[in-house]
């Protein structure tokens, strides 16, 4: 019986989550970072506040995670709140 050709490495990496990462800027306020963050994700003003001290103090942070699209569907939002932001593979455990 013929098995198929599968990259093993590859096969277990397509079910790791993806992430969208929010990137500090000198443009934007942190008061307005934290804005976008309670209204486009309607993160708690505590979440909303600790994201946003993690873009300015460690240059970005990790604001969600889920399926490819969701993440690309929420980096082309934070453009349109005039944010830096971009798509990657979630870190592994």
């Amino acid at each position: 019986m013929l098995s198929p050709d599968v990259d093993e490495a590859t096969s277990t990496r397509a079910d790791v989550p993806w992430v969208t990462v929010v990137w500090d800027d000198p443009v934007n306020l942190m008061s307005y970072v934290t804005y976008v963050f309670q209204s486009y994700f309607g993160f708690p003003v505590a979440k909303a506040e600790r994201l946003m001290h993690q873009v300015d103090s460690e240059g970005r942070a990790i604001v969600a995670t889920g399926h490819r699209e969701e993440m690309e569907r929420h980096v082309e939002a934070m453009h349109g709140y005039g944010l830096q932001a971009t798509v990657d593979r979630a870190p592994e455990a």
